[in-house]
């Protein structure tokens, strides 16, 4: 057990206050040098009991105050993870917002396309049908009203119509910069402090109460 150098330093002067207080060996004497040693052990053990004690209440006072920062710490990250739920929510959301207007944006200029791709079909179908089986006379009927319906089909430029109606769009992602750094804990940080400071008070508080119980406690 590690010892109380203080003590041990304060015991040769105990040694000579008993030695003159004893100096005649008689059984009074000795009787008194054990009355002395009893009190003073005795006064040790109150002091002792009185550490025990304190280190229970302690005990009990670090597991309170743990569990109390334990609760901190769950309720902070609780508060975290909630916040952290929210805002991915929020951007999943916002990402929606964009496909669905994105979805839109193509499925209408695709219906435009398709009218445009109809419109076609059925110029070749009826220009097809007038080459193939119309007679001299369908041909002079119908050859200049093909040839306006031509002329406006081409007119309609079908890529610069998507091009303008669907913009160029980038949707990219930027994650947080909070797990940037290795050493850095999201929910908080612990600061253990103070525990050398109370030692060094308490050893402070009872180095008067050592002294005395060595210096004059002997009758």
């Amino acid at each position: 057990m590690p010892k109380n150098t203080y003590i041990e330093k304060l015991l040769p002067i105990r040694k000579r206050l008993v030695e003159l207080g004893a100096r005649e060996n008689t059984p009074a004497a000795l009787r008194q040098l054990v009355v002395s040693d009893t009190e003073q052990v005795t006064n040790f053990r109150a002091m002792t009991e009185g550490v025990l004690q304190r280190l229970e209440k302690e005990k009990n006072d670090v597991i309170e105050h743990l569990a109390g920062v334990e609760d901190e710490i769950n309720t902070a990250a609780d508060k975290l993870i909630a916040a952290v739920q929210h805002d991915r929510v929020k951007l999943l959301s916002e990402v929606g917002s964009i496909r669905l207007k994105r979805v839109k944006q193509l499925e209408t200029v695709k219906e435009d396309v398709e009218q445009h791709m109809t419109a076609l079909e059925s110029f070749l179908g009826d220009s097809k049908t007038l080459l193939s089986s119309g007679t001299a006379c369908d041909v002079t009927r119908s050859a200049n009203s093909l040839h306006d319906r031509a002329d406006e089909l081409m007119k309609f430029d079908v890529i610069g119509h998507v091009d303008n109606s669907l913009l160029p769009m980038d949707v990219t992602f930027t994650s947080s910069t909070l797990l940037d750094t290795d050493d850095r804990n999201l929910v908080g940080t612990i600061t253990e402090e103070g525990q050398l400071r109370q030692i060094v008070e308490y050893k402070n508080e009872n180095k008067l109460s050592f002294e005395h119980y060595i210096l004059y406690s002997v009758a």
